[in-house]
């Protein structure tokens, strides 16, 4: 397996994410779309989780796809960045069709990212024109690191971010991840100048630091706000593929990435934390055996996920009030 071309999850033929944020605000927000809509399933494996119209996604459930789907700063608010995104794809005409209505599916999910120094003192919540502003943004190549939902996450120890990643499977499936990382853990180990992904990296990716030569079991030390921390945090991720799946398989596959999310945040998954993984199918590769490649695209799903995390954190940029240091600034690099 290799990566594709962009080493983004857009290297499937056909998605485009885009990123729309406010330095001011210090938050942000991120689309996927596609020219048409997408086989989408979920896997909520934590214990505080923001989402909206996520119960669509379950296998049982009528809706066939969506048309968009959001990450989102701003925990609850954020929410209202999946209006925009509706709003303005119901205006092109998208969306499920009901007799004489139109309505564009649009599940999101939010990070908890107000307490990191940003001015939230506003009057009218602006995520309703982020998810607008992103989905106009919308286009193939596309930035990670400190850019749309991830511009104002955090981790336990350095800034968070945005991240991708993506891969090639033998017969010429692709699955690739975009995640917005704000974990309550950390993606480095307790020196700080490891990653926990390390064993999964490619071609230095995130910085070719290699695996920590004195591995600890006990957790990173934080240097996390420490109300933020227990009020919450949150990784929020898409995986997708352009094997074509249905929404069990979709939703086998989102499980499955959820290992990814493990490998490379410690600890992940806990009570303060909203770990979701959104898993997608294009469909546009039939394929020969599905239920014994299906495991090698849940496999595929948490490798990429876990190098989309550590991606994130290598590309997360400084600015000017920031309350955590990037992982760059401590090692020397900035």
């Amino acid at each position: 397996m290799t990566p594709g071309a962009r080493n983004l999850i857009t290297d499937i033929p056909g998605l485009r994410v885009g990123n729309a944020q406010d330095p001011t605000l210090n938050s942000g927000t991120t689309v996927l779309v596609s020219d048409a809509p997408f086989t989408t399933s979920v896997a909520v494996h934590g214990g505080a989780p923001g989402t909206r119209e996520t119960d669509l996604l379950a296998p049982d459930k009528s809706a066939p796809g969506a048309d968009a789907l959001v990450l989102s700063g701003g925990s609850a608010f954020g929410l209202a960045s999946a209006q925009g995104v509706m709003d303005a794809l119901h205006e092109e005409g998208r969306g499920f069709p009901v007799l004489s209505a139109r309505i564009p599916i649009v599940p999101a999910a939010i990070i908890f990212d107000l307490l990191n120094g940003g001015d939230k003192d506003w009057r009218e919540n602006p995520y309703p024109g982020l998810g607008r502003a992103a989905l106009a943004n919308a286009r193939p190549d596309f930035e990670i690191g400190t850019y749309g939902a991830g511009a104002g996450a955090q981790t336990a120890m350095h800034k968070g971010g945005l991240g991708s990643a993506s891969l090639v499977l033998p017969g010429g499936v692709t699955v690739g991840a975009l995640v917005a990382v704000n974990p309550m853990g950390s993606v480095t180990t307790p020196s700080g100048g490891h990653f926990w992904a390390a064993p999964f990296e490619i071609e230095d990716e995130f910085g070719g630091l290699g695996v920590d030569p004195m591995p600890s079991i006990l957790l990173p030390p934080s240097r996390k706000v420490p109300a933020m921390a227990s009020l919450g945090n949150t990784t929020i991720a898409i995986v997708a593929t352009d094997a074509a799946l249905d929404k069990a398989q979709c939703h086998r596959m989102a499980v499955a990435a959820h290992d990814g999310m493990g490998r490379a945040i410690v600890p992940a998954h806990t009570p303060m934390d909203g770990d979701l993984v959104f898993a997608s199918s294009t469909g546009a590769v039939e394929l020969e055996d599905p239920a014994l490649q299906l495991a090698g695209i849940g496999h595929a799903a948490s490798v990429c996920l876990a190098r989309a995390i550590a991606r994130a954190v290598w590309e997360a940029e400084p600015e000017p009030g920031d309350t955590l240091p990037t992982l760059k600034r401590d090692l020397g690099l900035t």
